[in-house]
């Protein structure tokens, strides 16, 4: 992608990755970079960015300052006002930005302009519909007073089940034996979930989503929990019979076969990922820019 037809710049920033994107008119080129949740870590987030134009530089060949340059749209995790996107906007060194959360660009990759929803369970999770062009969401408030359904959820709820099974309260199946195996005593169950950040409790949903593929009891509860939240919200965003439907995020898909049938008669694949969101938002910002 020559220099010259560099257009903007678009960043996907989530509680797992970062995705820096050098934008042309048909294309583009991009790196992955650490997490970035500007809520839950600030500085964190800021670095991960500072290092994605570092290593975007380098996958091209270009410096830096040339990716600075371009006009930028971010949409991270974690802007939950107008302060934390003031506070970006000081912090990062591009000229010319949008900041706003990743809620947006998500529903822009998953169903493009087309009418649809999206329940997006990734780290943490949201909900939006998208109609004649005007969208709305729901959700999206962290790990502390949200993110149903959201990997983080299911990582906690797992955790939550070993406990419990352990004060025998839950019967103890396959998942949560080899979860009391894995941390050695309850002491350390609970001394991992009180340390570890979002991720590292979201990356134990992809062990509870194998479980429940191998009908362990306990895996398959919170899969049903975490689908009737889903299905809750949607109806509550105004979902009806027919309407389309995107789950998208690391544990989106899960979902589909624990939603009743008339939903999953209505589930259709994502056009793209948030980053192809974002990268549309990008150009959709620079053409704004030079007309």
């Amino acid at each position: 992608m020559p220099s010259e037809n560099y257009k903007a710049l678009a960043i996907d920033g989530g509680g797992t990755k970062c995705r820096l994107a050098m934008v042309s008119e048909s294309s583009y080129e991009y790196v992955v970079s650490g997490s970035a949740n500007a809520c839950a870590d600030f500085n964190g987030t800021v670095g991960s960015i500072l290092s994605g134009v570092e290593q975007l530089a380098e996958h091209l060949a270009i410096s830096p300052q040339t990716v600075i340059s371009q006009p930028a749209y971010i949409g991270l995790a974690g802007v939950v006002d107008a302060e934390i996107a003031e506070q970006l906007r000081l912090a990062l060194p591009f000229s010319q930005m949008i900041i706003e959360d990743d809620r947006r660009s998500a529903l822009r990759g998953a169903q493009g302009t087309d009418n649809g929803f999206i329940a997006h369970c990734g780290t943490g999770s949201f909900f939006a519909v998208q109609e004649n062009g005007v969208q709305k969401f729901a959700g999206g408030w962290g790990p502390v007073l949200d993110d149903v359904a959201s990997a983080y959820w299911v990582g906690r709820q797992a955790l939550s089940l070993t406990l419990y099974a352990f004060d025998g309260l839950e019967k103890h199946s396959d998942m949560t034996d080899a979860l009391l195996s894995k941390y050695g005593d309850t002491a350390s169950v609970v001394g991992f979930a009180s340390n570890a950040s979002s991720a590292d409790i979201a990356h134990i949903a992809q062990s509870v989503t194998q479980y429940a593929e191998q009908k362990d009891p306990n895996a398959i509860n919170i899969m049903q929990q975490g689908a009737s939240l889903i299905n809750h919200r949607l109806l509550q965003l105004g979902w009806t019979d027919g309407a389309a439907i995107c789950l998208t995020g690391g544990i989106g898909g899960q979902y589909q076969r624990f939603l009743p049938q008339i939903m999953q008669s209505a589930i259709v694949t994502a056009k793209g990922e948030p980053l192809d969101g974002a990268v549309a938002l990008a150009r959709q910002f620079q053409q704004g820019l030079s007309t």
